[in-house]
């Protein structure tokens, strides 16, 4: 932004200068650089990822289903306030799943129907989730933003 106050500043006092030719080019860039960067919405929000084969509405229900908030607070499922586990809250934002797996749908997935498989050691246990039913959840799991 400064530099385009000094593109501006600097063409208006060569312009007072009868020797010096401006150009209105750096004031056409100047004004195109101005007009998209006010069209960017720093608030918008990134759709939810896809997840093939997964119902967001079905998988609130099964995270209900398996009480998965026993362990963990979720929004918008009811009774969820556990915390053993991490808050699943703007988990659709996370770049990982307990800190190292990639948070994309196939991981994820893979995560929910196995934890233990994924990562030895880890508390969250398998509580016999089938593959179609971790598609559900993590279509829900990339809601939460």
């Amino acid at each position: 932004m400064i530099a385009i106050f000094l593109v501006l500043y600097r063409s208006k006092s060569l312009s007072q200068d009868r020797n010096v030719r401006v150009f209105p080019l750096p004031i056409a860039v100047a004004a195109v650089l101005c007009a998209a960067l006010a069209g960017c919405d720093k608030h918008a929000e990134p759709a939810p990822l896809a997840v093939a084969g997964g119902d967001a509405v079905l998988g609130k229900r099964l995270m209900e289903q398996y009480q998965c908030g026993a362990c963990h607070a979720i929004p918008g499922v009811g009774a969820a306030t556990g915390s053993a586990g991490p808050p699943l809250d703007k988990f659709g934002r996370r770049s990982y799943i307990a800190g190292r797996i990639p948070n994309l749908p196939g991981p994820l997935a893979d995560w929910l129907v196995d934890p233990p498989a994924m990562k030895p050691g880890t508390t969250m246990p398998n509580v016999g989730v089938s593959k179609a039913e971790a598609r559900h959840m993590a279509a829900y799991l990339y809601t939460l933003r």
